[in-house]
């Protein structure tokens, strides 16, 4: 059986795919397509990052994303990661909200934000779990 941060890895992995799938039919216009990947990248997305939120990331003393000082390295990684996790979802939501209007343009528009984001928020994530030792 795999472990946990095994496991989150390959969530994430299965959230690049998906969103290399709306990357993909964007690119080549294909507007349902798009929708379809997007529509399954956000949701995906809200449901993985609610489990570590719920399961991994310890919150802090004011159940707040404002740093309280002063702030143990854990309960600060805890609220980066946190907020890292809005900001990803409200750029995801925007652009699904944007593909369901009928504006494909200005969804691909913000997808490098989105994959920019993306890309250094799971970099950081999984070095992170990998040396705090979440395998359990």
């Amino acid at each position: 059986m795999a472990g946990r941060a095994e496991s989150l890895t390959l969530e994430h992995r299965a959230l690049d795919d998906l969103l290399g799938r709306f990357l993909g039919a964007a690119h080549a216009n294909v507007p349902d397509a798009a929708r379809e990947a997007l529509s399954a990248f956000d949701d995906e997305l809200r449901r993985h990052t609610a489990f570590e939120e719920e399961e991994i990331l310890p919150r802090s003393a004011g159940r707040k994303l404002v740093a309280i000082e002063p702030e143990p390295e854990g309960e600060r990684l805890s609220r980066e990661l946190r907020l890292e996790h809005v900001q990803i979802r409200e750029v995801s939501g925007m652009m699904r909200r944007l593909v369901e209007q009928g504006d494909l343009e200005g969804a691909r528009r913000l997808a490098p934000n989105l994959a920019r984001r993306w890309d250094a928020h799971t970099e950081r994530e999984e070095r992170e779990f990998a040396r705090m030792g979440i395998e359990s």
